[in-house]
């Protein structure tokens, strides 16, 4: 959560950099894709390494690099050193969740779903709470007022330090256990093709994502001409709807299995995302919550099915699909700015609408009894 909190005021700013530095909609872009492809190159090697070498300390190191990014952000007079601190925020994020997830797992009894839920809607809630803070801290006070979110890094950096030392006593404890299997469920063939799909509706769920988050603020302000501070608490609505879905995905997932939950969450968001740039201001409201909790539930149900395709190699999953989201994330935020600038705000949202289709590949995913096979 307190990660979460401290990268969604990097979105959070956005409207007020924008008027502040005179920043056209593909800068605004630029920054997302700094910060999210920072995060996304980074993570699938760090959670490859930390499959094989575990480094439980790295976990307040990677809240330090955070911190760093947010004291950028906040005493920044120029747009490269934005820039800078986009990519200080995706450093510390990289380091971060592979061996987070890791850590999740290992603390879960067994309940995969439940756990990485949990651990996803801690991230969720924190991403929700940043506009508000944003919207009655950072508006009203500037932007210099973003470095007293740096208490909230140190506040991380003392929790992780406890983590990091239970971890280190878990790794003493199971020291002589035998190393989980790394056999593969299914053929290799099939297990490329799904992590292939699986890719494929994590570029849906994020591109549809990072429409939202980047944009939508400018979209209620120019469509329905509402103040900042509106926009930002229609985005807290959408964002705390998402941390509802992440914390319903789990627990369904481990109760009806994730490829059920992969087929309702990416599939079943159509209707509302194509309705969405079409409705009125209430009604906007109404789908963007039934849109964050439909579409939110997917992903911790695509990194446990994830997970399963290839045992032994939690952490290395883990860093390819968070790695994963943000590098969507950062990659459509600049593509759709550019968009935006040339064909409009709303034209990028009916574009994305159309993205839920691409649901349709689960049916060529494994079921669950071909990954847990009994006896």
């Amino acid at each position: 959560m307190l990660n979460d909190v401290m990268q969604s005021l990097l979105a959070a700013l956005y409207p007020m950099l924008k008027e502040d530095y005179a920043l056209d909609f593909w800068q605004i872009g630029l920054l997302t894709f700094t910060f999210q492809v920072t995060a996304s190159l980074l993570q699938p090697a760090i959670g490859l390494y930390t499959d094989k070498r575990p480094m439980p300390q790295s976990l307040p190191f990677a809240m330090a690099s955070t911190m760093c990014g947010l004291l950028l952000l906040a005493y920044a007079t120029t747009y490269p050193l934005l820039l800078a601190g986009a990519a200080m925020i995706g450093i510390g994020s990289a380091i971060f969740h592979p061996e987070a997830s890791r850590v999740a797992r290992l603390a879960s009894g067994g309940r995969y779903g439940l756990a990485q839920s949990l651990f996803q809607v801690g991230g969720n809630f924190g991403t929700a709470i940043g506009p508000l803070l944003a919207a009655f801290i950072v508006v009203p006070r500037g932007q210099g007022s973003v470095a007293w979110f740096s208490l909230m890094a140190l506040l991380g950096m003392l929790i992780l330090r406890q983590v990091g030392n239970w971890y280190g006593r878990y790794n003493a404890a199971n020291a002589g256990r035998p190393s989980a299997s790394k056999t593969l469920p299914i053929s290799r063939n099939r297990v490329v093709l799904a992590i292939t799909i699986l890719a494929l509706l994590m570029f849906s769920k994020n591109t549809y994502t990072a429409s939202l988050t980047s944009y939508y603020t400018f979209f209620l302000i120019e469509r329905f001409d509402v103040s900042v501070q509106q926009s930002q608490m229609m985005l807290f609505l959408f964002l705390g709807a998402m941390a509802l879905g992440t914390v319903l995905g789990g627990p369904i997932g481990d109760r009806f299995g994730s490829k059920t939950v992969i087929w309702f969450s990416i599939l079943g968001v159509l209707p509302f995302t194509l309705a969405l740039p079409y409705a009125d201001l209430f009604w906007s409201g109404v789908l963007t919550v039934v849109i964050g909790v439909v579409l939110a539930s997917a992903f911790p149900a695509i990194v446990v099915f994830a997970q399963e395709l290839v045992p032994g190699r939690v952490g290395m999953i883990a860093g390819i699909f968070f790695g994963m989201a943000f590098g969507i994330g950062g990659i459509a935020a600049a593509v759709l700015g550019v968009v935006a600038d040339a064909r409009g705000i709303e034209f990028v949202f009916w574009i994305c609408s159309l993205l839920p289709f691409l649901g349709l590949l689960t049916v060529f995913l494994p079921s669950m009894k071909e990954l847990r096979p009994v006896g």
